[in-house]
């Protein structure tokens, strides 16, 4: 490809809302273009390295017997309700009505499409195992699009679907998956880890998520080294100290001036935050049958906490979570910064209470709270003689310095991208649609699915995390959208000779089965070098009047300083072996890992 003739160009500046390195790299080297928030068009460049990242996605899946088909982006409603999720997925879930007033869907993911084409095609054991799967576009409306590619609202995935007779057949395609997977990043050039996972929207009975990481990560990890625990802090649980047991005291309201939160508190009485409760206010959309309804949520944890809210969320299976306004912590007569589940009305005209408790609260007495009195809080406090829990369950947030549930060592945290999730989803899907198939014994019985997931544009976006410097990007040679960048530098008396030499070399390479992309543009040589840094192939050469004096031609990897001349005749040879040499540095990085739950 010529780069006069390039549909793109080179910009100088970065978007100023572009926080990202991946995201200012992109967009400054001609990848991507934004038409909206959360929405981006991927430019020549971007669908070149895209193509190459999803056929090695296609290579991986169908090496352990997968068969890629392609399903609808456009979904009738009533798959969606047969499953439920049509009523526990909020606003992000596109929903729309087709010219026949037919509710419909734009894809988030597939699994009811799945489990509808199974409960048609899958009938007997014979046709058991199988594996499908496509990659196609899915629209989720995520309030919070940002970092380019990395958080979007629609995108591209790889998601494949297994379907088995049994747990030891999803055990197996589970295993199996797991292990594809780590392959598709490292030849994508992606250092990952896997770590346990909220199942969330998708249900099931496990999950994992690979995470590249990355201090731009908007998840965070909790870590034990000494064991080699890792999981996402949605779901990360940890080893609490429980206070020593101590006798119920009596209640005791006492005066806390200006004392709004846990910190101020426990200065001001000269109690440990340990011996306070917190209370967190929150409004939920909880479904009931075919609707829905709002309930105001308190949610309790010892001060010296933080509520999980992901946790939170899953035990109201909530569809929808968000902190409540002071108007609202009022209208169920609470007041703002001193409120508590103790002597509140049993009744109110706004919404219906529940509360929320930790596990821990069960076994810390006397705890301090809020005394619903603008100034007052009450000492003292124990759940099930003061208030009762309408559920209990583990609510709080892990952090740094946290004890690992497997073997009590010290939590680190780190930041990283989830690139993408594996799930165990067992029978949720065929018992709620139906998708059975008759046994050996001539019984029928459930069809045991597993869902896998890769999105194509965030992986690329991490990748160009990964690879870059002060100058621009660096693609790993699996998936740069051109393997040499071939710079093209005239000179005023060579009588056209560079150019000649240029289109030559530009020839003989592509005989070769090497993709070039030429820079001929009239432009200074200070330009084309900027611009080959910023776009980053991973060889330069440089056809220019001084080397072609001596019969030489520049050669350079995108990521060494080092630049070497080589005789012309040499050329072709060379970069073949260093394309070789590359791709033989990225395979090595592929390797068994070991499969932890």
């Amino acid at each position: 490809m010529k780069m006069s003739l390039l549909f793109s160009q080179t910009l100088r500046e970065a978007p100023t809302d572009a926080e990202m390195p991946s995201h200012q790299l992109l967009v400054r080297a001609g990848f991507i273009r934004q038409l909206a928030a959360g929405i981006y068009t991927l430019m020549p460049l971007a669908k070149r390295s895209i193509t190459k990242i999803e056929d090695i996605m296609r290579e991986e899946i169908d090496a352990i017997g997968g068969q890629e088909m392609t399903m609808p982006v456009v979904h009738p409603a009533e798959l969606w309700q047969e499953t439920e999720r049509w009523y526990q997925i909020g606003s992000e879930m596109g929903r729309f009505k087709d010219k026949n007033q037919r509710d419909m869907v734009l894809a988030m993911t597939h699994e009811e499409v799945v489990a509808d084409l199974t409960r048609k095609e899958i009938h007997s054991y014979r046709q058991l195992p199988a594996l499908i799967y496509h990659i196609q576009t899915k629209w989720r409306d995520d309030p919070r699009p940002r970092a380019g590619l990395i958080r979007v609202r629609e995108f591209t995935m790889k998601d494949s679907y297994s379907l088995d007779r049994d747990w030891e057949g999803l055990d197996l395609q589970y295993c199996n998956h797991y292990q594809a997977y780590f392959d598709i990043f490292h030849r994508c050039g992606i250092p990952v880890i896997a770590v346990k996972s909220d199942v969330g929207m998708m249900g099931g009975k496990m999950a994992h998520e690979y995470m590249y990481l990355t201090p731009f990560g908007e998840d965070t990890l909790l870590i034990c080294d000494d064991c080699g625990y890792a999981a996402n802090r949605q779901v990360a649980t940890f080893k609490k100290e429980a206070l020593p047991k101590e006798d119920a005291l009596p209640l005791e309201k006492v005066a806390t001036p200006e004392c709004k939160t846990i910190a101020e508190l426990a200065a001001f009485l000269d109690v440990p935050e340990a011996r306070t409760a917190k209370a967190v206010f929150m409004v939920a959309d909880i479904p009931e049958g075919q609707s829905s309804v709002q309930k105001f949520v308190f949610a309790i944890v010892r001060g010296d906490m933080d509520l999980n809210e992901t946790k939170l969320t899953n035990a109201l299976g909530a569809i929808e979570l968000r902190p409540a306004t002071e108007e609202e912590i009022e209208a169920i007569g609470a007041v703002p910064g001193y409120a508590s589940p103790i002597g509140l009305p049993e009744t109110n005209d706004y919404l219906p209470v529940v509360t929320v408790v930790d596990d821990l609260i069960p076994a810390s007495f006397n705890l301090v709270a809020g005394a619903n009195d603008e100034g007052y809080h009450v000492l003292n406090t124990n759940l099930g003689r003061d208030y009762q829990a309408d559920i209990i369950t583990d609510l709080t947030a892990a952090r740094a310095g946290d004890a690992c549930p497997e073997c009590g060592g010290s939590f680190r945290e780190i930041r990283g991208v989830e690139v993408g999730n594996i799930f165990k989803l067992g029978t949720r899907y065929s018992d709620s649609m139906g998708c059975t198939y008759q046994d050996k014994d001539g019984v029928e019985k459930p069809v045991i699915m597993g869902s896998y997931g890769i999105g194509s544009g965030r992986l690329l976006a991490s990748i160009a995390e990964e690879y870059n410097d002060e100058h621009g990007l660096i693609w790993p040679i699996t998936v740069a959208p051109y393997q040499v960048h071939l710079v093209v530098l005239p000179g005023k008396k060579d009588g056209g000779q560079v150019e000649d030499t240029a289109t030559r070399l530009y020839k003989d390479l592509q005989a070769e089965g090497v993709e070039v992309l030429v820079d001929d543009r009239a432009e200074s040589p200070g330009v084309k070098f900027n611009d080959a840094d910023l776009i980053g192939l991973p060889i330069r050469l440089t056809v220019s009047e001084r080397g072609l004096r001596d019969g030489q031609i520049e050669f350079k990897r995108r990521d060494q300083d080092e630049k070497r001349m080589i005789p012309q005749q040499e050329i072709i040879e060379a970069v073949k072996a260093e394309i070789a040499a590359l791709e033989a540095e990225i395979q090595a990085k592929v390797v068994e890992m070991p499969f932890e739950e």
